[in-house]
């Protein structure tokens, strides 16, 4: 086992990193830009580490420093949590360089599932249900039109490199096709400095459901069943639950296979999740994997009783896994507390929080960095707090979120709270009527 892992993040998921590292008797490392100093996860690691300014290309995307800070800690691990580098290949490599023993998926594995349209073909030849769609890359327009004529309109065009919806756009018919191309290349090469684009049949009515899994060093997975994370505004997830209210035990146990013979076809190892789409048919589709923790991994950890960083560190220190795939034993939904304003956009509403009391009670866990005084930087992601419940069915989860929303007092700032109110209000969203697309008609006028 590690003696001592520094921890290449910030905010929730850093403090989440050291809780379970001082549980297993595990000594942390805690790196800071200037702007983080007065963070929690500064003072509640064993150590910590200044690695530079507030922008992040200064300090948290910066792999030299990360590794100088490694290496002057003596560190013998790094768990990069979420976001930053935690899909980055380069820092995984450098990692194995130094004799830093990277908490994550191997450059390798990182590479095969970070470039979507390889992904697409690792997953088909593992028997993983794609997409109908191109091979790979299109290198032209007319090869394009060949191809949406034979798999049939509605089509979207998707950046190969992409993410957070950056180069893509559903296409209708053939008269739309080339603006819609020439403006998806623009915009991905101008996001990530890669114009590719790959076609795939457009999946109406689509639910995005991902499933949880974890591989060991000895190329066995299991997984963990599924979450729902259908409530999102411009492909940016905003509330997350499990089991999902459109997923039966059959259609669980096909998703669940699916994703162990995608991560043992390339010898995934470590915590992942395998994303997909699912129609209103039932029918489910391949989308992307994440060779990382997710944000919203909590709400697994509160319906199986596993402690998904836990088991993080003890694959990434050799120990195998048992093979057992977890099922949900209760109900569990996580809103995501952004500082932002809903009635603007979701404008961003960093500032210092002048008054906090957080929510709590039977069921309710809050995932947070931030106290009264604290002041959010402008420089990073608005998230602030995960909330999250669980209960024995559905309908007492929701009836406990909108109980818990309405004890989160945050003052000083504006933040999501309202919304989700709002949303724990919406008939629909009661019944579990609703797809990717439920926010685009949501009226947010009255936040």
């Amino acid at each position: 086992m590690f003696n001592k892992i520094l921890i290449a993040n910030r905010g929730e998921i850093a403090l989440r990193i050291i809780r379970t590292c001082r549980e297993m008797g595990i000594k942390t490392v805690a790196v800071y830009s200037k702007a983080d100093e007065t963070s929690l996860h500064v003072r509640f690691a064993d150590e910590a580490v200044c690695i530079g300014p507030a922008p992040s290309v200064n300090s948290y995307l910066n792999i030299p420093n990360l590794i100088a800070a490694a290496e002057i800690t003596n560190a013998d691990a790094i768990h990069p949590g979420y976001g930053f580098l935690a899909e980055n290949a380069e820092f995984s490599r450098v990692c194995q360089e130094y004799n830093v023993k990277f908490i994550g998926a191997s450059p390798d594995m990182i590479n095969q599932m970070g470039d979507k349209a390889t992904a697409k073909a690792t997953m088909a030849k593992a028997g993983v249900p794609t997409i109908p769609g191109s091979e790979g890359l299109i290198d032209s327009i007319e090869e394009g039109l060949k191809i949406a004529n034979d798999i049939g309109y509605p089509v979207i065009l998707k950046a190969t490199a992409g993410g957070g919806g950056k180069g893509m756009r559903i296409v209708y018919n053939d008269s739309d096709f080339k603006k819609a191309w020439d403006d998806a290349k623009m915009e991905a090469g101008a996001a990530f400095g890669n114009d590719g684009l790959y076609l795939e049949k457009f999946v109406e009515e689509p639910r995005h459901v991902e499933i949880q899994i974890i591989g060991d060093s000895k190329g066995k997975a299991c997984h963990l069943s599924e979450r729902d994370c259908s409530i999102q505004r411009r492909h940016q997830k905003l509330v997350e639950e499990t089991p999902s209210p459109i997923v039966s035990d059959e259609l669980r146990e096909k998703m669940g296979q699916a994703a162990i013979r995608g991560a043992e076809a390339i010898g995934y190892e470590g915590a992942g999740t395998v994303e997909f789409l699912v129609d209103k048919h039932g029918e489910f589709y391949f989308m992307e994997m994440n060779t990382r923790i997710q944000v919203e991994h909590p709400i697994t950890e509160e319906v199986t009783s596993f402690d998904l960083i836990k088991e993080q560190i003890k694959v990434a220190a050799g120990i195998e896994i048992t093979g057992q795939n977890y099922y949900p034993q209760l109900y569990s939904m996580e809103c995501r507390i952004n500082a932002e304003d809903p009635s603007s956009g979701f404008r961003p509403s960093p500032g210092k929080i002048y008054s906090l009391h957080l929510p709590g009670g039977h069921g309710v866990r809050v995932d947070s960095h931030v106290y009264a005084g604290y002041v959010i930087p402008p420089n990073y992601d608005s998230m602030i707090a995960k909330l999250i419940v669980s209960a024995q069915s559905r309908e007492e989860c929701i009836v406990r979120m909108k109980r818990a929303l309405n004890e989160f007092i945050i003052e000083g700032v504006k933040t999501t709270i309202p919304f989700h109110l709002k949303l724990m209000d919406d008939p629909k969203f009661k019944k579990g009527d609703f797809t990717t697309k439920f926010l685009d008609d949501f009226d947010f006028s009255d936040l």
